[in-house]
């Protein structure tokens, strides 16, 4: 008897295909006699089976492709915002003619020394009197149990690449925090001053005590900050980079592009010495992702007050810019006249910096060629990848078609002998 569908292998096959018996015959449409079998419908139901196979195998391919591809435009995105920030760099070096005055002693930049003199002008202050001590009485500093937790004042624990810029950074965060006392622990700011039985100030201990000592008495009050208590920074940083600087996305616009004169973040533009990049705090932060990061946050440089304006809508932790302009935090301005300023940032800038700029932006933009070429490469790769599984997608759908148009000429030709 005949039979609309049998098992297969231990699989179901489909109907359509019609499978008979071998002991069977029938009359096709034309009036031949034929035998019956398997043959057909295996054929029939293998074939479909074999080109799925390509098709998901074909689907892998192409979406590690894409998955590549999209990596490599990651990357590629990384290189544009360095190299642009490179180049603005450099372009601002050349716009201020210092690349032309290399020599000229009219423009050497602010030592240390001087800023250890602008700190002792601030005779009455905590951070003058250390200045003091260190200047004068270097033994008696290092052996003072209340000075040893002291990492240093803020104006002395970071350098920058010229002098406007010292002066921009340090308008921003003002006097009382450019002359501020950096301690690890909070032990160590409890030394600096001691309170008697009444909570009166006790002004033959601690720094006080020690400014009377030398005859620098302190006066009015002065600011502290402690490391322990500071939140750090807690993305990654840049990669091999010598000064740690931590990797911060560049700002977007709505419409997806970077702001035209933007240069970089404020705490990546202070340069930190070696021995305070690292293990500063026992566990393991260095003073940029601790204290700079929390001075400035994520406090934008531009070139020019206009393009900073321009980038309003991707300021959120304020801006600054090369011709004084200042937006404090996001509403926040600062109107007016520059300040002059008293207490800066030393700055340096030697002879290499401008060629070694140059050389970093060689080296970024040869391993952009690189990815570029990578990139061509995933897409060929993708796009021959597409044209194949379209090709094998359409053949797929011409056999299951023509086994659905098979099975229905022979459910209409069958009739069993009797």
């Amino acid at each position: 008897m005949f039979q609309s569908s049998k098992q297969l292998d231990g699989q179901s096959v489909s109907s359509a295909l019609v499978p008979v018996d071998v002991n069977e015959t029938y009359i096709d449409a034309q009036g031949n006699v034929q035998s019956g079998g398997f043959i057909q419908a295996e054929s029939n139901v293998q074939i479909p089976k074999k080109l799925q196979d390509g098709l998901q195998m074909l689907g892998m391919i192409i979406k590690r492709h894409e998955d590549n591809l999209n990596l490599l435009n990651t990357q590629k995105t990384k290189l544009d915002d360095s190299i642009l920030g490179l180049q603005d760099i450099f372009e601002k070096y050349k716009s201020s003619n210092m690349a032309k005055n290399r020599k000229s002693d009219n423009l050497q930049p602010t030592s240390e020394e001087a800023i250890n003199e602008q700190i002792l002008q601030h005779e009455k202050s905590a951070a003058g009197l250390l200045c003091q001590l260190k200047t004068h009485h270097g033994t008696l500093a290092s052996n003072l149990s209340l000075t040893k937790d002291i990492v240093g004042i803020v104006a002395t624990l970071g350098k920058v690449e010229d002098d406007n810029l010292s002066k921009l950074f340090s308008e921003y965060l003002g006097v009382e925090t450019m002359l501020a006392i950096v301690c690890k622990t909070c032990e160590g700011v409890k030394a600096l001053e001691i309170y008697n039985n009444d909570g009166c100030l006790d002004k033959s201990s601690g720094l006080h005590g020690l400014g009377a000592s030398i005859g620098r008495p302190l006066d009015g009050r002065f600011l502290v900050i402690c490391l322990e208590s500071l939140r750090p920074y807690a993305g990654k940083f840049v990669l091999d980079d010598p000064q740690k600087r931590l990797d911060i996305l560049n700002p977007r616009l709505p419409n997806g592009e970077c702001p035209a004169g933007f240069l970089g973040f404020a705490v990546n533009m202070i340069n930190i010495d070696g021995s305070n990049l690292f293990c500063v705090m026992p566990n393991g932060y260095g003073l940029r992702e601790i204290l700079f990061y929390n001075l400035f946050s994520r406090l934008q440089v531009y070139q020019t007050r206009a393009e900073m304006i321009k980038a309003l809508p991707c300021i959120s932790d304020g801006a600054v810019s090369l011709d004084g302009g200042m937006i404090r935090t996001d509403g926040v301005y600062s109107l007016g006249n520059r300040e002059d300023v008293v207490v800066k940032f030393p700055s340096t800038v030697d002879l290499g910096s401008y060629d070694e700029i140059e050389r970093q932006m060689k080296d970024l933009k040869g391993e952009k060629h690189k990815i570029l070429g990578d990139i061509r490469r995933e897409q060929s790769l993708l796009d021959a990848a597409k044209i194949r599984f379209n090709k094998k997608k359409n053949e797929f759908l011409k056999v299951l078609a023509e086994s659905s148009s098979y099975a229905t000429q022979v459910n209409a030709s069958v009739m069993p002998l009797n």
